[in-house]
């Protein structure tokens, strides 16, 4: 495959998760340029369908490296942002518009609103990142802010329609990290969408078992995919998670 390369092609493909940070602090320019970019980000309907939460409180930082999975990475994270998904400003600039008034009735908002406000939310959080990159500012995704849905709705005061997207979290890397391997044989389609044939899935396997784990597994674990159902979906962390996403599902569409 022939590609092109530039400079800003060069920070996408450079970028890696940071999680080890040099205890320096960032500068209000570079802060500023990070929320910029998620600002600048697409955004459907130019609604901008989410909320920025910026956590300097260490206490926060604390009990989040805690709730989060334990990972003390995030206490000691320079920088946190947490991105909300967040259709509730909406609720609330209809409502003060008195949209009532208007000849059109009332709904409230669904899992398809969500769904859209999670794009804009997931798209401004790779913005803020790869600017972060161009600045060489580490960063890392944390996906488990969804868990512990009851404790993280409560310690950011999230109303019934705001949802946590993404945390991530931001600083200059404490050691040199370099991107993971992609592993991409089968994933561009075209047109349609193909369920892969046995011969297809098992290439695949073998594929994904040599490029990242090289060496082999422990004698029980037979190929890579066994490998990451026990370390990746048949875990504790995942039941939280598929617990948690209920009950915030739930709350968007029923209430408390």
């Amino acid at each position: 495959m022939s590609e092109i390369n530039n400079p800003t092609l060069e920070v996408i493909n450079q970028r890696a998760s940071t999680r080890s940070f040099l205890q320096e602090p960032l500068t209000q320019a570079e802060k500023d340029t990070i929320v910029n970019a998620a600002f600048r980000a697409p955004t459907a309907c130019n609604l901008m369908a989410y909320s920025l939460i910026e956590i300097d409180d260490q206490a926060i930082k604390d009990r989040l490296a805690h709730t989060c999975d334990n990972q003390p990475m995030i206490a000691k994270a320079p920088y946190v942002l947490l991105f909300v998904a967040d259709y509730q400003k909406w609720v609330d600039l209809y409502h003060h518009s008195h949209v009532e008034d208007l000849d059109a009735d009332w709904h409230d908002p669904g899992i398809g609103n969500l769904l859209f406000c999670f794009a804009d939310a997931f798209i401004a959080a790779q913005n803020a990142v790869i600017a972060a990159e161009s600045m060489g500012i580490g960063s890392c995704y944390v996906g488990d802010v969804l868990e512990k849905g009851e404790e993280h709705a409560r310690l950011f005061n999230l109303p019934r329609y705001a949802m946590p997207a993404a945390l991530v979290i931001f600083g200059r890397p404490k050691v040199e990290v370099s991107p993971r391997p992609r592993e991409t044989t089968y994933v561009l389609q075209k047109n349609r969408y193909h369920r892969l044939t046995d011969e297809e899935l098992a290439r695949k396997a073998s594929l994904l078992g040599a490029t990242f784990a090289p060496h082999g597994f422990k004698p029980e674990i037979a190929d890579y995919p066994q490998n990451e159902y026990l370390q990746k979906y048949a875990v504790d962390f995942v039941k939280e998670l598929e617990r948690s996403v209920r009950w915030w599902l739930d709350r968007w569409e029923h209430g408390e």
